[in-house]
Order: structure tokens, then C-alpha cells, then sequence
């Protein structure tokens, strides 16, 4: 089911990636996205920066132990890897932490976190082909893997094989 969900905001953060209008900014929400620290860049991050500066923030977690992250527009899909003894209630609370981290960032308040195995090195294959110059199929390719694994197969609508007696036993030579 978590699969399914997972899917499902994949397919809606697609889907939302165009351009969005909105309000102009209040005077004092205008000071504060032309404000440079410390812990926000001045400047508008492209992928790759987004990327890592995602990563190096879900890295800092404590239990995290290594980071998986695709970025789409303006969205990072962050996995998260960790110790594989860990109980679900342990690894809900690192995911959760790397979520409440991300939140306090500006560039970070966007993500999707996943703690899953199976997604989290869909998002590593992904990451390579965008690397090597595939960014539309190495995601389609491993969406379609993900939505593969998650619809249910069901048994009425199977076609079953039709075979006469003659296709199973072989003809006799003549």
C-alpha cells in the first residue's frame, strides 16, 4: 500500500512541475528570500546543487547512512538508507527526523522522504541514468517498474491457454 502512495505522489509531483503563478510577495517575505546565511544560499539552486545540498542535509541525520536524491523541478524525492536490523518504528523515526530537518530549510520544505528499500534504489538507478545523460528513461523506465510491482494482478480477468489435444501431444511421423 505504501508503494502505491508512493506511486501516486510520484505521478502528482510530475504532474505539478510546470509553472505555478503566484502572489507577489509581501515586503517583508521579499527580504526574506533575497536574504543570504549561513543555512540559505542566496541564489536559487540548480538540480545537481539541490541535489546535494538536499543529500548533505538528510546526511546529517543521525542513522542515516547514505542518501539517495532525484530532483524534479523545484521537488526532491529523498531515500533514505539505514541499518537493516532496525525495527519499522526506529526507521519511522529517522525518516521523520529527516523530514522535520529538510522542513527548516527553504530549499528542503519540498521533499518526499521514503525509508523504503526497494524505492530507495529505484531512486539511486534513476539518479544514474539522469547522470549519464537518460533522465526520461531512466525515470520511466523505473516508474514503470514501480507500478508494475504495485497493480495487482487479478485472476478473473487471465486469459487462459487454449489447447487441443493435438498441440499437446506430438504429431506421429508419416
Amino acid at each position: 500500500m505504501r508503494k502505491l502512495i508512493l506511486a501516486v505522489v510520484l505521478i502528482s509531483v510530475l504532474g505539478g512541475c510546470g509553472p505555478k503563478q503566484q502572489a507577489a510577495p509581501s515586503p517583508q517575505q521579499q527580504s526574506q528570500y533575497h536574504t543570504a546565511s549561513p543555512t540559505q544560499p542566496a541564489a536559487p539552486m540548480d538540480r545537481e546543487g539541490l541535489r546535494n545540498h538536499v543529500t548533505n542535509i538528510a546526511k546529517r541525520v543521525p542513522g542515516v547512512q547514505n542518501v539517495n536524491c532525484v530532483v524534479f523541478g523545484n521537488t526532491a524525492i529523498v531515500g533514505v538508507d539505514v541499518a537493516a536490523d532496525l525495527d519499522r518504528s526506529r526507521v519511522g523515526t529517522i525518516k521523520y527526523s529527516v523530514a522535520e530537518a529538510l522542513s527548516k530549510d527553504p530549499y528542503g520544505a519540498q521533499s518526499i522522504v521514503t525509508a523504503d528499500v526497494d524505492i530507495n534504489q529505484r531512486l539511486r538507478e534513476i539518479g544514474n541514468d539522469i547522470r549519464n545523460g537518460y533522465p526520461i528513461h531512466g525515470f520511466s523506465n523505473e516508474l514503470a517498474d514501480i507500478v508494475g510491482r504495485i497493480v495487482p494482478q487479478m485472476p478473473k480477468r487471465v486469459k487462459q491457454m487454449k489447447q487441443t489435444v493435438e498441440q499437446r501431444s506430438p504429431a506421429p511421423n508419416k
